[in-house]
């Protein structure tokens, strides 16, 4: 599916792929419990969001230096270009690297040395977002924004993530606050597993201005009204959704539903690697289980790119959106 598109919700961890792990292990002598990649291909099936989470974390180990998170992030454009990305805007999770005592520089400037080059090397802008994990502190958070600080020409925005339930919006407040202060860009996860009430939360204390997955606000439609009339962008991730079983097979996704309601839904991929699919696969996966049209679909796509963080280069959004009115699809 090669139709120009923007990916919004794309955690870079996420992107790494068995051989990709296996060749950071044993360059950086690292002992991994699985046999060789197939094996460690069968251990990506999960129950929930926390059995994902923990071979996630477990997998961390074999990123340490500068250069595992340049050729991570190198892995992923050059897939995403394949997919017809034209623009990312990608997640990473700092704290669970500084854990390992990998220094939140190490992390930053070897995303850069894959992102700072993107445009020429893949054909893909982007941006890069730190996100907090909701199940440690908010005294950790705060650290965290802290120990960004050098970094913040390099970072555009915060997000939220990691598991919801038990973790309210509300738990980050004051280092939201902190964050808007400094200029940054506001995303939360809300409304994946946890109750709709999480994504209002997110919206009037935490001053998000998107929201990650959000699938639950279906269950409120004032909820719904609010975000159709606020146009607050939602980045819905399908494959996801059916691995971390929040819809039980895709031909139930809500998602034409949401796009009737009038919501301004975008398709992401989270952690494609995990998940079965990068964005272009999720795209795909859609059209077949959902019976989407090619409007439709060429409405998602428009929507990622005017849900982007492009006010800082509004031409290079107009470029995108014609990329998109252009774009002829095969038979």
């Amino acid at each position: 599916m090669s139709l120009p598109k923007a990916e919004l919700h794309l955690h870079i961890e996420g992107t790494l792929e068995p051989e990709l792990a296996f060749a950071l292990a044993a360059r950086n002598g690292v002992v991994l419990p699985y046999g060789d990649s197939e094996e460690l291909r069968k251990a990506y099936d999960f129950d929930d969001l926390q059995s994902f989470l923990n071979l996630y974390y477990e997998l961390m180990a074999v990123l340490r230096t500068e250069q595992d998170f340049a050729d991570l992030a190198n892995a992923y454009l050059a897939r995403a270009a394949a997919q017809g990305v034209r623009h990312a805007e990608i997640f990473f999770d700092p704290q669970a690297h500084i854990a390992r005592g990998v220094e939140m520089g190490t992390v930053v400037e070897g995303l850069w040395r894959a992102l700072g080059e993107s445009e020429a090397a893949h054909g893909i802008s982007t941006r890069l977002i730190m996100c907090f994990l909701r199940d440690q502190s908010a005294e950790s958070a705060m650290e965290t924004l802290e120990a960004a600080k050098p970094y913040l020409h390099r970072i555009i925005g915060i997000g939220l993530d990691s598991a919801e339930v038990g973790h309210p919006p509300v738990k980050f407040r004051e280092v939201y606050e902190a964050a808007a202060a400094l200029g940054l860009r506001r995303v939360a996860h809300a409304g994946e597993e946890g109750p709709p009430e999480y994504i209002t939360e997110a919206l009037d204390v935490l001053g998000v201005e998107r929201i990650d997955h959000g699938l639950r606000c279906m269950e409120d439609p004032v909820l719904v009204a609010r975000l159709v009339r606020e146009g607050v962008p939602l980045t819905l991730c399908p494959l996801s959704n059916v691995r971390l079983r929040a819809v039980d097979v895709l031909a139930e996704h809500p998602l034409p539903a949401m796009l009737d309601a009038g919501l301004l839904c975008t398709v992401n991929s989270d952690d494609p690697a995990y998940f079965g699919g990068y964005v272009g696969d999720n795209f795909g996966a859609v059209r077949e289980a959902l019976g989407l049209s090619e409007e439709r679909l060429r409405e998602l796509a428009r929507n990622s790119f005017l849900a982007s963080f492009l006010e800082d280069d509004e031409e290079r959004r107009a470029r995108y959106l014609a990329e998109v009115a252009a774009y002829e699809f095969g038979g």
